[in-house]
Parts: structure tokens; sequence; C-alpha cells
């Protein structure tokens, strides 16, 4: 179940760079790295035109495709050149579901949001010549990594649009990721930290989904039954049907370990300087969009980021779908944020 839930059949198309053996920023190492990426439209003959968008927690690139790429829309691949790439561990890139014993789930190491972006970094220039994007961007985890993008890199970002998303998690969004772990880790197949049989849980998925739904979404979303526009008829008919749907397929293993990088992400880790001071070093014009109903990364907490960031402007969005706006279901907010990264893209 879960393999045939990340193929190219569900997820694809998408194509595979090797990175051979990629050393982390703890010291470990992950044995011939892949990292699975989708492209839309053609690069420029300067590369001038290129878009990097990566993926958030129990994301693929097909679901950010499917949510904000198209001809028309702000990210247009008739005028750009988009790459969609999967962050490792999300079950098309290297990830415990993927890798072979005696290297795969619990054995497969702790990765950094750093990782990542230096494993992107490596796919823009050795697969495709960039040297300068012409815009990073990404919704929640994505926003984590458009941060470490601009900060790691900023001569390689001319624009950043981190959407619902923080450089350095507080205290309250690491304990509300840390109730998502728990709640994985829940089910009596969890042992010493990983699954040893992941095809076989689903408790811990279950009470994971319900979690996510309740915090993910506004109580409006619940108590005006907005999700009625999606065809369900009851609230439990959409927890399962929408939730439960998204996350059972998926590997428990991918997902704790998503979860703890979303957790533990933090742009001044290991550069021994103030969140301030990593902030001010951003080059890009940037762009920081909250959504106003968020709980996963409130309003405020995005905000006094922004002010930190040179030149920085906070685009401002609404939806009664809260968070989880970002995978494209509220058409209002699916609006908004082509209005922002058209202007943003100039």
């Amino acid at each position: 179940m879960t393999q045939a839930y990340y193929s190219q059949a569900n997820h694809g198309p998408f194509a595979e760079h090797g990175l051979g053996d990629f050393e982390l920023e703890n010291g470990e190492q992950i044995r011939g790295l892949r990292l699975a990426y989708a492209t839309f439209g053609r690069l420029a003959a300067d590369k001038s035109n290129a878009i990097l968008f990566p993926t958030w927690y129990s994301g693929t690139s097909k679901i950010v495709e499917q949510a904000y790429i198209g001809p028309g829309r702000a990210l247009d691949p008739e005028k750009y050149f988009i790459i969609l790439v999967n962050q490792i561990g999300n079950g098309l890139s290297s990830s415990p579901s993927n890798t072979p014993a005696p290297f795969g789930a619990a054995r497969f190491p702790a990765v950094a949001i750093g990782d990542d972006v230096k494993a992107q970094y490596r796919l823009a220039t050795e697969k495709f010549g960039i040297e300068r994007l012409a815009l990073v961007l990404g919704g929640s985890m994505g926003a984590q990594q458009t941060y470490e993008w601009a900060i790691r890199y900023p001569d390689a970002v001319r624009r950043a649009a981190p959407i619902a998303g923080l450089a350095k998690g507080t205290a309250h969004n690491r304990f509300l990721v840390q109730t998502f772990i728990d709640a994985i880790a829940s089910d009596p197949a969890f042992d010493d930290g990983w699954y040893a049989d992941a095809g076989r849980v689903h408790r811990g998925l279950r009470r994971h989904a319900g979690l996510f739904a309740a915090s993910g979404f506004t109580p409006d979303l619940f108590n005006r039954r907005a999700w009625g526009g999606l065809g369900f008829t009851t609230r439990e008919d959409f927890v399962t049907g929408f939730v439960e749907n998204h996350f059972l397929p998926q590997d428990p293993n991918n997902l704790i370990l998503l979860a703890r990088k979303w957790r533990d992400a933090d742009v001044t880790r290991g550069a021994g300087e103030s969140l301030d001071a990593s902030l001010a070093r951003i080059k890009a014009k940037t762009f920081v969009i909250a959504i106003e109903e968020d709980g996963f990364f409130p309003l405020k907490d995005i905000a006094a980021e922004q002010e930190k960031i040179p030149g920085a402007s906070l685009k401002r969005v609404s939806s009664v779908w809260g968070h989880l706006a970002l995978f494209g279901v509220d058409p209002a907010y699916n609006a908004a944020i082509d209005s922002i990264l058209s202007e943003l893209l100039g």
C-alpha cells in the first residue's frame, strides 16, 4: 500500500537526481541520496526565469503542482521554469520507506532543513547550471526551506516568498508538532523510535489525522460546515474522506522523519548567531505571506520575523481553511496567492 502511494502513477511524473553519499549536518550520511523533482516550462537561455518550490509536510511535487502551477496563474510554465523538489523523507526522494536495509527505517539518519537546502542547491547548480533563482517559495515546511535558502545562499535567491511558515519554530509550534509525532507513535507497532513494519500500521496514523484536522483547520470550517462544498456530508465524513484519506496510505516512518525536521527547524542552527542576525543577511526581495487564521504558524509570529528582514513586506491572506488552505482547496486563497506572487515577480 505504502509503496503504491508513492508511485509515479499517483505522484508523477517525477525525475530523480543522484547526489551520491551525502553528508548531513549532524555528521551522519545518506548513502546514494536521490532527490525527486518535477519541472514545468523551459529554462531561458540566460537561466533568469528559474523558480524553486520545495514540498511541505506530507506533500509531494504532484500535490504542489495541482495547487499552484498552471497557465494563467502566477506560476505560469509558459513564463517560468519551475522546479518542484521533494524534500528528503517525503517518500519520493530518499526516505525510510524507499531505502533498502540496513539503511532504511530505523537506520535512516535524522535530517535537518539545512540538509534539504544543501541538496537542493546541488540539484539547481549541478543538474541545471542555475546559479541564481528568480524566486524561491514554499508553504509551511516549504517556508522553512525558503528561509534557509535565502539565508544560506543569499546571492542565489533574487526573490523569496515564505508562505505560512517560520524561520525558527516557536515553543508552541514545537509542542504542537510533537503531539503529531506522539500520535503516530501511539500505535503498538511503534518501537524504539520507528516502525519495523510500516505497512501494517493504521491506528497511530488515524489519531494523527484527527489531531491534524482539529488544529490545522479553523473552528469556523467545522461550525459552518464549510467542507460541504467538497461534497462531504458530516464532520466524520470530511475527516475520513479528506484528512485520513491523505494520511493513512503514507508511511509513518516518513511522516515521523518529516515531523522531527519540522519541529527542529531553526535557521540559526549551527550558525552561532541570533535570529535577528540570520534574517538580516537576507538579500532577496521578500514577501512574507501569512494566513490570518493559521493555527500552526500564527500571524503574530510570522509578522515578528518579517520585521527583522531588510525591506521585507508582510502580505496577509484569509481563509476559513486556515493553515490547510495551502492545499489549494479555497479558490479565494488561490486567487490571493496568485495576486501576491504576480506582484513579487513583477
